[in-house]
């Protein structure tokens, strides 16, 4: 990671800790200012907009911590579940982990939800930081769990998110996996944990 991006994170930390924290007036102005200055070093470096930037990275309240991503890798005939989202891309179903939810209920529920199937998710195969592995980097931080499933019943329901569900040998994964959400080295991983039957769950 490149170092102004640490530095615009870190300030941004600090600012968000800072007002959850004062009841102090100009010390609020003061930690607001340091959130925009934030976004300003975001948006200046990466030419996206000031107003996404700042609703992507400048609108959570308290203490500052990582978001929770869930991925679900499914098997069948020793080929992984890959979902065709809207955008053309392949990825493993998954998604932000909902309030009120577990990392095993959000994993079966973004399953359900973008695939049709209903699956039991059974082991937690790994749990990565999300800047370390995928692209591109992200201005927050993001906890990756990577869940071994089992098919329980279920098959493919149109849905907002996904076009189409379709299995994949490892080499033949297709070429537009969307980078961001789940990259070749990845789904390697989770072959290998499902053929290793005494894998251990491996984490940054």
């Amino acid at each position: 990671m490149e170092k102004w991006l640490k530095w615009a994170i870190e300030i941004q930390s600090l600012a968000q800790a800072g007002l959850a924290y004062t009841d102090n007036n100009y010390d609020i102005e003061r930690y607001n200012r340091l959130r925009e200055i934030s976004a300003e070093m975001i948006s200046e470096k990466t030419n996206i907009s000031i107003n996404k930037v700042q609703d992507l990275f400048c609108n959570e309240t308290g203490y500052q911590t990582p978001k929770l991503d869930t991925r679900a890798a499914i098997f069948k005939n020793n080929k992984i579940l890959l979902v065709h989202e809207n955008n053309g891309t392949w990825s493993l179903p998954g998604g932000w982990c909902d309030v009120l939810e577990s990392v095993k209920s959000n994993t079966e529920k973004e399953v359900k939800e973008e695939t049709g199937l209903n699956v039991k998710a059974t082991k937690i195969i790994s749990i990565q930081d999300r800047n370390k592995h995928n692209t591109p980097i992200y201005a927050y931080g993001v906890c990756k769990v990577f869940v071994l499933c089992d098919i329980i019943s279920g098959e493919f329901m149109k849905n907002i998110e996904t076009t189409e569900i379709k299995y994949f040998s490892l080499d033949e994964l297709p070429n537009n996996l969307a980078e961001e959400k789940t990259n070749s080295e990845q789904i390697k991983m989770c072959f290998n944990a499902f053929n290793d039957k005494n894998w251990q769950t491996q984490f940054d």
